[in-house]
């Protein structure tokens, strides 16, 4: 197992780093959602837990890499936080995720079928961030602050933390935002959250595996 596995497992989940910094970031987070609600922008609200539903999908999943290898999950974030909630995960950054959905889906043309140099626009903005996200990732990566252990998931090997990383968060935001049908948006924004639900309750709280 890697030195940051290891360290990630000492703090996981537990209370004693924990830092006032939270409080106001948690805050901020219900600022920018109860700004959309005010204004009823559903779309905008269901689209932006589907991002952050999708993170939290990416990192059980992170983390059940680490228990089936027994070395190191794809990413990890090792120290530096208040509470570590899975290997790869701390509440910075799930704050972070809540968020982030809300702006990349703001940046969006209201016209669905607009082409920005010939490509549509939804997969233009979906491949732009992507990229820049990762670019994030790589400075972080560099600070230490989040590691990559594996050849295929690391510098300069990023297509597949392009596409899982990001791509695919960003996809299905896209579609939610797009969807014609209230219904709908909330039958796929509750599907993806219940599946994280279960998968928390059987992989970390039942099997302690993540």
């Amino acid at each position: 197992m890697t030195e940051a596995s290891r360290q990630a497992l000492e703090v996981l989940r537990s209370p004693h780093n924990f830092a006032w910094h939270v409080i106001p970031l948690f805050v901020l987070v219900l600022y920018v959602y109860a700004v959309e609600i005010e204004k009823r922008d559903w779309s905008l609200v269901l689209a932006g837990l589907a991002f952050w539903g999708m993170d939290w999908f990416n990192e059980i999943a992170n983390g059940l890499v680490l228990h089936f290898t027994g070395r190191s999950a794809l990413w990890t974030a090792p120290a530096g936080s208040a509470f570590v909630i899975f290997v790869g995960l701390n509440v910075e950054i799930s704050l972070m995720f809540a968020v982030l959905g809300i702006v990349l889906i703001k940046m969006l043309p209201h016209e669905k079928d607009l082409k920005i140099w010939g490509i549509p626009n939804r997969v233009f903005f979906a491949v732009t961030n992507s990229l820049l996200c990762v670019g994030i990732e790589i400075l972080l990566h560099a600070a230490g602050a989040l590691v990559w252990e594996y050849w295929w998931w690391n510098v300069p090997f990023i297509p597949l933390i392009v596409t899982l990383g990001y791509g695919t968060f960003m996809a299905v935001a896209f579609w939610v935002y797009d969807m014609p049908q209230r219904k709908r948006q909330l039958q796929v924004v509750g599907a993806l959250f219940a599946a994280d639900a279960l998968a928390i309750a059987l992989f970390a709280g039942l099997l302690g595996w993540i």
